[in-house]
């Protein structure tokens, strides 16, 4: 502690004080010099042999308003306190960092709410608690924006394929499609005891635009049969068929592709298993259960849209759906010439 008021009997002042406090013991700037075309910086400081302990005060000089010289311990008390050598702060608080990771099984954002309840019941009165990197990038995020963005991207996606369809019921059919390859996401990531974080987020963003590709690709064609003369059933079935074998084999390419990932080892392997684990669950669940869903929900929605606007019957230029044509044909007329009800 610097005593203010012998300084002023002196002459001094505490800054001056302190500037050689900090000169001696630890350094201060004094100023540049060249030589063989290099810049050397200048600092002054005391060698440790004399500034090792309370006595070299005393050998420590700052000048008088007179002239003369005064030892610096004439104006300083040393008391001994225990603080740390380092003080932290964030937005300008005094702080202590903590980090730590979610245990097995649970989401960061579990981990992020039981902070808050902890802090809440333990911290005593003028503590608070605060996040920093990622986490703050979360939690200030927070699931209500994540819900928003979600809903604002489904209006947009149920606006793209009402102009395709040009029915405002036919997407619904894709749309209600999709949750059951999310299921199989969150399944196999339980069944693997993967935690739902951002990596498997990622790899939902993924599989919802294949899941809504392989939806797209049934009702496309599915419509096509329709506006050729087939009946609803018909419609579906056939789309099914038809579109069974491509369907499969680019779920099972991406499936087998993925499989590397999920059963990654080393640096980065959790967030590697993550999204394995997400995308060929999602792709497996969601693949299977679309061609048995899609076809059921377009003769639903596409009911829906005749009773509103009638199908406008158009020849199709697929040899396929031709030939499925000729086929209901001639079945229906030997069910007629037989005498079976159709």
């Amino acid at each position: 502690d610097v005593d203010a008021a012998k300084c002023k009997r002196a002459g001094i002042s505490p800054a001056e004080v302190l500037a050689t406090l900090g000169g001696y013991y630890g350094g201060i700037y004094a100023s540049n010099f060249n030589r063989f075309s290099k810049v050397y910086r200048v600092m002054i400081q005391a060698s440790p042999e004399y500034v090792h302990d309370e006595a070299s005060l005393q050998n420590v000089f700052v000048r008088l308003h007179n002239g003369q010289m005064a030892p610096i311990n004439q104006f300083i008390t040393l008391t001994k306190v225990y603080d740390p050598l380092v003080l932290n702060r964030f937005n300008l608080y005094t702080s202590i960092g903590i980090n730590g990771n979610m245990a097995n099984g649970y989401s960061s954002g579990e981990a992020i709410q039981a902070i808050k309840e902890v802090a809440a019941q333990t911290l005593p009165r003028g503590y608070g608690i605060d996040f920093s990197g990622i986490t703050r990038e979360e939690e200030s995020t927070g699931a209500g924006n994540t819900a928003v963005i979600f809903i604002i991207c489904l209006v947009f996606i149920y606006l793209v394929m009402a102009a395709l369809y040009e029915s405002f019921f036919i997407p619904f059919a894709v749309i209600l499609s999709v949750p059951f390859g999310l299921l199989g996401s969150f399944l196999f990531a339980r069944l693997f005891g993967l935690e739902n974080n951002i990596y498997l987020q990622v790899g939902l963003i993924m599989l919802i635009g294949l899941l809504s590709k392989t939806a797209i690709l049934l009702t496309e064609y599915a419509t096509q049969c329709r506006r050729a003369g087939m009946s609803l059933k018909q419609s579906a079935f056939f789309a099914a068929k038809m579109r069974m074998r491509p369907i499969l084999m680019t779920a099972l390419t991406m499936i087998f592709g993925m499989m590397p990932l999920m059963f990654a080892a080393g640096v980065g392997a959790n967030g590697n298993r993550t999204i394995g684990a997400g995308a060929v669950g999602g792709e497996l669940v969601g693949t299977l259960a679309l061609l048995f869903v899609v076809p059921a929900l377009f003769v639903i929605f596409q009911g829906l849209q005749e009773k509103f606007k009638a199908v406008e019957f158009t020849p199709s230029d697929d040899p396929l759906i031709q030939k499925e044509l000729e086929l209901i044909e001639s079945y229906n007329r030997k069910r007629e010439e037989t005498g079976e009800k159709i």
